[in-house]
């Protein structure tokens, strides 16, 4: 099943440039497929997802991991892939030694509960693969102000250039909304 990813790599927009590259993390993906809810704040997120969607190809290199195609394969069948069919076509990053490390550096100081190792390990990949995104709808474990700060923290102690970390919301460009 994997083989239906690409391997990294890098591409340039139109311009000649490379292009910002996004970790999706599976809330945003979860977000995009999932029937719209009745929540009035999860809808919202929901058609901000969709919109961010509809255009983030032509400005963003995407990126999934093995992770993120598990917890995807998860739950009702139907869903599940239909979660998958919209990731297939995003790049795949390699689990690393080094994301698997840290991601454990982050569960050891706190900064992620240790229930929450799948958390960690999004946040790892993104930093250890250089990504400049990695966008998230996981406001608890990944998103919120005070975990953002000590990710950034954490990343910068361990040599890593941290991850913007951010709602696809917050990755539209002014005239998408």
């Amino acid at each position: 099943m994997v083989s239906r990813w690409r391997r990294s790599c890098s591409q340039e927009n139109g311009g000649g440039e490379l292009k910002p590259r996004v970790y999706v993390e599976t809330s945003v993906i979860g977000h995009l497929t999932a029937w719209p809810q009745r929540d009035v704040i999860v809808l919202a997120h929901q058609i901000a997802t969709q919109k961010w969607w509809e255009s983030v190809f032509d400005r963003f290199e995407l990126f999934v991991s093995e992770l993120v195609i598990r917890e995807c394969s998860a739950g009702d069948n139907q869903a599940s892939r239909e979660r998958l069919n919209v990731i297939s076509e995003l790049n795949l990053l390699p689990s690393t030694t080094e994301s698997e490390r840290l991601a454990r550096v982050f569960i050891q100081r706190g900064v992620v509960p240790e229930a929450q190792f799948p958390d960690a390990f999004h946040i790892a990949l993104a930093a250890t693969h250089g990504l400049q995104f990695l966008a998230t709808w996981n406001l608890r474990h990944i998103a919120g102000a005070v975990v953002r700060a000590n990710i950034e923290r954490v990343c910068r102690e361990e040599g890593y250039s941290p991850p913007t970390i951010c709602t696809p919301e917050e990755l539209m460009e002014v005239n998408d909304a």
